[in-house]
């Protein structure tokens, strides 16, 4: 009998799994229930469905109680929730921010497009997630804000860089675009700090549709300021002036709307969100039970109890394989598990921004993070059968690859 190794799929061998991962389908009964329950509710009326409208009024109020009280706005994404937050703040032009080492490039180029600069700040070893000592060592006496990034879906420790950047009049803007239900220490993120940023766009553990953001705030104060930034200046609160004449706007600003039928489909969505996120911290519960068994040279990430998951880091150890990280993750993902092999979201690493940030630092704990890591895909229709085929598929690749 022959101890060799099977034969991998990306080299001509047969496939671990036969079927597709199960895709996530978060436009589900509900949501399609909501959105035709609202088009009704318009025509029933005779009117178009507009925006600021019944819908977009109960899903704000819905996200706010869920974030344990406070104000949210919709907006048209998760790029427009971070300008129109980042905005409200009101940071001093040329003011630095600084900003986690992954993220995507909106909330980036929020700041560079509001005239503030860029400084990025590493994360902590063996995570995406920037870290308090890493965060606290580019305050500058220019540091005017933060923007604090719950990358993959784990909380920071906010609370902690919330209360460091407040000791020094720091503002903070939390953006959960991929933490949508995670909470720190038993509080929701976003709760933290001065203001926050969510996306729901349709691969979100919240979703309104195919893109949307929500802002929100504790305080009506800031709030209304948000408000103001998303529709052009005006101030939606005031009921006693004619809002169609934009002479009434406090300050130059854009339209960052959303619409009626997106507000309907996430007030679906909200409502089977802790759901949604019970279900993918279940999954990765599992895997990260099981993976050490069968692995030596891949291990689970961090899994912090709270968090909303997004995707899933996996660490290969680059010196007991014989191929490269990316090379390994390819084979993997070849036997029909769905992951990314080389995370782009690093932003020291992006040759546009170089001329825009404020010096050449290079963040090296994510950089080497992003090279020893694949990131698993993660929804909450995956169970037991994708825990055993994920493990199962590691083992079959490693078992070729190991040195």
């Amino acid at each position: 009998m022959s101890n060799a190794p099977e034969k991998l799929a990306i080299h001509g061998g047969e496939k671990l799994r036969k079927t597709p991962m199960p895709p996530r389908l978060a436009f589900g009964p509900a949501e399609r229930q909501a959105l035709m329950e609202a088009a009704e509710y318009y025509a029933g009326r005779d009117e178009d469905p507009p925006y600021q409208g019944r819908y977009e009024e109960e899903f704000c109020r819905r996200f706010a109680a869920y974030q344990g009280g406070g104000h949210a706005d919709a907006v048209s994404s998760g790029t427009a929730s971070v300008f129109v937050a980042l905005a409200a703040l009101d940071l001093p032009k040329g003011s630095e921010v600084v900003i986690s080492p992954v993220t995507d490039s909106g909330p980036l180029n929020c700041i560079i497009m509001l005239g503030l600069t860029p400084v990025v700040a590493d994360s902590a070893p063996d995570d995406y997630n920037m870290g308090l000592e890493q965060l606290a060592s580019r305050f500058t006496p220019r540091t005017s804000g933060v923007l604090a990034v719950h990358s993959a879906g784990q909380p920071l420790a906010i609370d902690a860089m919330v209360e460091a950047a407040h000791a020094r009049g720091i503002k903070v803007l939390e953006d959960c675009s991929q933490a949508p239900g995670a909470d720190w220490n038993g509080r929701k993120v976003g709760s933290w700090g001065d203001i926050a940023a969510f996306s729901t766009m349709y691969r979100k553990t919240l979703t309104a549709g195919a893109s949307g953001g929500l802002v929100y705030s504790p305080t009506e104060e800031l709030y209304r300021t948000a408000l103001a930034h998303a529709d052009r200046g005006k101030p939606a609160w005031r009921k006693d002036l004619d809002l169609r004449d934009p002479g009434h706007a406090l300050f130059p600003a854009l339209n960052f709307n959303t619409d009626e039928l997106s507000c309907a489909i996430g007030i679906a969505s909200l409502a089977r969100l802790d759901e949604s996120v019970a279900a993918r911290r279940a999954f990765l519960a599992r895997l990260c039970e099981e993976l050490p068994k069968a692995s030596r040279v891949c291990r689970p990430s961090h899994l912090d109890p709270g968090c909303s998951p997004f995707y899933f880091p996996v660490m290969v150890d680059v010196d007991a394989i014989s191929c490269t990280k990316t090379e390994f993750a390819r084979a993997v993902a070849a036997e029909g598990i769905g992951l990314g092999e080389h995370y782009g979201c690093l932003v020291s690493s992006w040759s546009f921004a170089k001329g825009h940030l404020s010096d050449g630092f290079d963040t090296p704990n994510a950089l080497s993070m992003r090279d020893r890591s694949f990131n698993l895909y993660v929804n909450e229709r995956y169970g037991e059968q994708e825990v055993r085929d994920v493990v199962a598929a590691i083992a079959k690749v490693e078992a070729w690859y190991r040195r």
